[in-house]
């Protein structure tokens, strides 16, 4: 049931379009998912891919799958070969239009399909910054990272005011995806319904005001910022730029080209609208395959420097020191692993280029996870596994998509195999964990807090 306040309010501001946007939650909501071109070619995938996909006209690596396709299901879910994410939900990172290199936060990051979406457009190049305030959002922000064998982002754990005091102009592009009352997700979540009010419309719009403040600070100028929700409130869509604008005159709406049966925001939802309200962007569930999404593409008045406020760089420690990690890199990859490399404890991780000092920052994930040191010898990690492709190390074993081997893999059981030491496994090409072969057999590494009981 959509609560009657709501209803009414969408009478007023959709006019004679309300009856086709009533009908819309009658209709079976449509699933997508987005194929992460950091696993593998596209066009690979595709030729071989076991669903129904038909594209998401906004975002190139977006497809829609049947309800009978359950890829949530499929052991190419397990190797992060692609996100399952709503397909308007694809579209404000399209406007970001980040590039390898460059620096970029995704200010509300959990629980990672636009991170993840960044980072398959830079392509592992650049730092990728990617923040969450809950923790616990932040441990499944980090996994999902992990999933899609993202190399170059950190993991963080801020309120946006404690970041904007670490990072100021720092960032080439920003992407806030503001918290918001949920009206565009009634047709997917119960939930969102449930938790409704119109005193919560306003809590979120107050909200949304003080996070874009503290990302205008974390903005180089020159650089983009967009942001987005997935409600339809005109408090927290236009009404937030507005009142955004007003504030900071030092930032203007770019206008951008949409696709089609993607809507523009409408100045007449708001008192006082903002010059250009009309360039940004509302993806109506009645005139698209999605949900209800609002996004808008902001610049910050000026010109992007060379370097942006670089400051103090993560140092690090020499890679002649992880004796243990070098003697695995020499016996399992064909190329030497270059960059920053960090020691926590017994964990090794592989930090992004041009990575800040981490002093004072709360980080779950500072870079690549390459694995543990032990006594004697070193323990890959599972992100390092993901993270490779079979032709980058010298020993693979590969699985057929369906069938009995991979579904014992997934549960953590050995495999039959001739092969010895750390051997890379993988599903049809795509890394999917770690083996370790010894007398004939394959023992697992695949975490035990990720194997299946089928």
């Amino acid at each position: 049931m959509l609560p009657y306040i709501f209803l009414q309010r969408m009478q007023q501001m959709l006019g004679e379009e309300f009856p086709a946007f009533l009908q819309s939650y009658e209709e079976e909501k449509k699933q997508s998912l987005r194929i992460n071109p950091l696993k593998g070619n596209k066009e690979d995938f595709l030729s071989q891919n076991p669903f129904t996909l038909t594209p998401v006209e906004w975002e190139q690596n977006g497809y829609y799958f049947e309800a009978d396709d359950r890829p949530g299901k499929h052991p190419y879910h397990e190797a992060g070969v692609y996100y399952i994410q709503e397909a308007s939900a694809m579209f404000p990172v399209t406007l970001l239009e980040a590039e390898q290199g460059e620096r970029v936060l995704d200010l509300c990051a959990a629980p990672g399909g636009k991170s993840t979406q960044i980072a398959a457009a830079m392509q592992g190049k650049g730092l990728l910054v990617c923040n969450e305030i809950h923790p616990a959002r932040a441990k499944i922000l980090s996994e999902n990272i992990e999933r899609m064998g993202v190399t170059n982002a950190l993991v963080v754990n801020h309120a946006p005011d404690e970041l904007a005091r670490h990072f100021q102009g720092y960032f080439d592009r920003i992407l806030v995806d503001a918290p918001c009352s949920g009206e565009g997700m009634f047709r997917k979540n119960d939930e969102a319904t449930a938790e409704w009010s119109p005193e919560n419309v306003t809590m979120c719009a107050e909200r949304q005001d003080e996070v874009l403040s503290y990302a205008a600070q974390m903005l180089a100028p020159g650089g983009r910022l967009v942001y987005s929700t997935c409600t339809f409130a005109p408090e927290e869509n236009e009404g937030t730029i507005s009142r955004f604008l007003k504030a900071h005159p030092e930032f203007f709406i770019v206008k951008t080209e949409g696709n089609s049966g993607i809507s523009s925001g409408n100045p007449e939802f708001v008192k006082d609208p903002a010059p250009g309200i009309e360039n940004t962007f509302r993806l109506w569930p009645h005139k698209l395959k999605g949900e209800g999404h609002f996004a808008a593409v902001l610049q910050k008045q000026g010109s992007l420097p060379q370097l942006v406020n670089a400051g103090n760089l993560e140092r690090g420690i020499a890679k002649k020191d992880l004796k243990e990690f070098l003697e695995f890199e020499k016996n399992t990859l064909k190329k030497p692993l270059e960059g920053t490399f960090l020691k926590f404890g017994d964990q090794v991780y592989l930090a992004p280029d041009g990575t800040p000092s981490l002093k004072g920052l709360k980080v779950l994930r500072p870079g690549l996870h390459l694995g543990t040191l032990k006594k004697n010898r070193f323990e890959p990690s599972h992100s390092l596994a993901l993270a490779l492709k079979a032709e980058e190390v010298t020993a693979h074993m590969d699985l057929p998509a369906s069938g009995k081997e991979v579904t014992d893999y997934l549960s953590g059981l050995l495999l039959d195999s001739n092969q010895t030491g750390w051997c890379l496994i993988t599903v049809s090409g795509y890394s999917i964990g770690w083996g370790k072969g010894a007398g004939g057999r394959m023992k697992n590494h695949y975490p035990k807090g990720l194997r299946k009981t089928w």
